[in-house]
């Protein structure tokens, strides 16, 4: 691996060419903060993918396309002489010293836990008005319940017991379905978001991220779904044209083939 001088070579040569391409590049002067958001929200959903899958030589390159954008955002910053990627750096550093007063400081720990809750506690410090407030609007909802949860789980607003998590489940399962007799759609769909939110945070329960979970079933349905369309084809059928027991026999030997997914 690379020795920390080399390290620190390797990011002044990006900065370098960062400025090279603000000054030159027709694409690049034209750039903002605004044009380049979904552009790194964008390249944060590819690093994502990339994880998932674990290809480690994409996670390399997906991180430097993020780097990119960091060092883009700074450089912007650097112009209207607001902030530069050493305010960005050092802001960092000094906020991940206050917050480990158990590294940096004469708090003790004993665990993880006591980690977050410090954490969450030493956030209200610093001028926070709710625990909540650091959960972007933006998120998608299933990041964003999982945030939630685990946030307010920092400060001691939590469930004892998985078995109690469950029986929230099933408890809202039961409202839904109550509902579901009452044909009252907007109710439906209240209760349903109460499911869930609720297996959201049994998940944390059973240290299972949700959002990999679904995505992991999302991938697996994807690959047993496009066997049974290549299998169709192979029998020069069409789907919308095959029964579903039909169908059911390609999706059952394409769960075979997948079984250890």
């Amino acid at each position: 691996m690379n020795t920390r001088e080399q390290q620190l070579q390797a990011i002044d040569r990006l900065l370098t060419i960062m400025d090279e391409l603000r000054e030159q590049c027709p694409w690049d002067k034209k750039q903002t903060l605004q044009t380049l958001r979904h552009l790194t929200i964008e390249e944060t959903y590819e690093l994502g993918d990339a994880i998932l899958e674990n290809d480690l030589e994409e996670v390399k390159k997906e991180l430097g396309d993020l780097l990119l954008h960091i060092v883009f955002y700074a450089k912007i910053g650097s112009e209207t002489n607001d902030f530069d990627i050493a305010d960005v750096a050092n802001g960092i550093c000094e906020k991940l010293i206050n917050r480990h007063p158990h590294i940096y400081g004469d708090i003790k720990v004993e665990n993880e836990e006591d980690v977050k809750r410090n954490w969450e506690n030493l956030k209200l410090k610093e001028g926070k008005k709710s625990v909540l407030q650091g959960v972007p609007n933006s998120l998608p909802a299933l990041v964003k319940a999982n945030r939630i949860q685990d946030k307010v789980a920092g400060v001691g607003f939590d469930w004892e017991q998985p078995e109690q998590v469950f029986q929230k489940v099933e408890e809202e399962l039961a409202e839904l379905q109550e509902e579901l007799t009452n044909n009252n759609q907007d109710k439906i769909e209240a209760e349903f978001g109460d499911v869930l939110f609720s297996m959201v945070n049994y998940a944390r329960f059973l240290k299972i991220n949700p959002e990999n979970a679904l995505e992991r079933t999302n991938r697996k349905f994807i690959g047993r779904f496009q066997y049974l369309e290549k299998k169709a084809k192979e029998n020069g059928k069409a789907l919308q044209d095959m029964t579903l027991k039909e169908m059911d026999i390609f999706w059952e030997e394409a769960k075979k083939i997948g079984s250890s997914n």
